[in-house]
């Protein structure tokens, strides 16, 4: 296991782990039913945070920010030295959790999404995990949610037995989902990004070695060019610039953010 502790990336505090952290660090709240936060970062997620001082107030406050992206991967290497020989992966950590969950009988709940991509996310998921216990699913509002709302879902989660929340809402939806729900629910509330579409079978993956050398982001916006060249052609470059700042001492990127002034309520 490796865990180099938490590391500022542009004012995002990412924690600087492996897979086998991460599950361990996950398993272990789920058992003792204790809250915890957890996002898988790639570049879009991180440089939301950066943009939006709340925003970055809510990730700081995460429990667990894993490096899902290899450039966050990378920047944490050149950085700090953390010797990340992988990056923590969204999709990958959820099938990973999914297996010790299965092996230790922690029931699972998934929220987010369409009923239909649910339904295949299910059979994906008893398909490759036979034991698994899902606990419940639930798929998207689409919308903000009232506080009445919020209560009926938290009841109907905490009423499930679930141990394990996984929240696929799309970022940064899902990350505000996980930091105002975390404290209402007894256990670990898991951002994971596209993770419900991927292990669906929904929306293809890159190839492997796309993946390992940091060109998932060109795979996936050529798969989806309405949908993400904002995200890829606009976020990317000033990632990269931003860093070099970081790294030249050209500027600096404190961690306070800003505490936000309202729930948003997304559902």
């Amino acid at each position: 296991m490796h865990n180099a502790g938490k590391r500022n990336v542009l004012g995002i505090l990412i924690d600087a782990v492996d897979y086998d952290y991460a599950v361990d660090v996950i398993t272990h709240a789920a058992r003792e039913r204790r809250a915890t936060a957890v996002s898988a970062l790639a570049v879009h997620g991180l440089m939301t945070g950066v943009l939006d001082r709340e925003q970055k107030f809510r990730l700081n406050c995460f429990d667990l920010l894993v490096p899902d992206g290899q450039p966050v991967r990378w920047v944490l290497n050149w950085l700090y030295r953390t010797r990340l020989a992988d990056r923590v992966y969204g999709p990958n950590l959820t099938l990973r959790l999914c297996a010790r969950a299965a092996a230790e009988g922690l029931p699972l709940y998934f929220y987010g999404s369409t009923p239909e991509m649910l339904a295949a996310l299910r059979q994906s998921l008893e398909s490759r995990f036979p034991g698994i216990v899902i606990a419940g699913m639930e798929p998207s509002r689409f919308r903000c949610i009232g506080k009445e709302e919020r209560e009926e879902i938290v009841a109907r989660i905490r009423s499930s037995g679930a141990a394990i929340l996984f929240v696929g809402l799309g970022c940064p939806r899902q990350e505000v989902f996980a930091y105002e729900f975390r404290r209402a629910l007894s256990m670990p509330v898991l951002a994971v990004g596209a993770a419900f579409p991927f292990i669906a079978g929904f929306v293809p993956q890159a190839p492997r070695w796309m993946q390992d050398r940091g060109l998932e982001w060109l795979f996936r916006l050529a798969s989806e060019p309405r949908r993400l060249w904002r995200r890829y052609l606009y976020l990317n470059p000033a990632y990269a610039f931003l860093v070099l700042l970081q790294a030249f001492k050209l500027a600096r990127f404190e961690t306070n953010g800003v505490s936000p002034s309202h729930e948003i309520l997304y559902g």
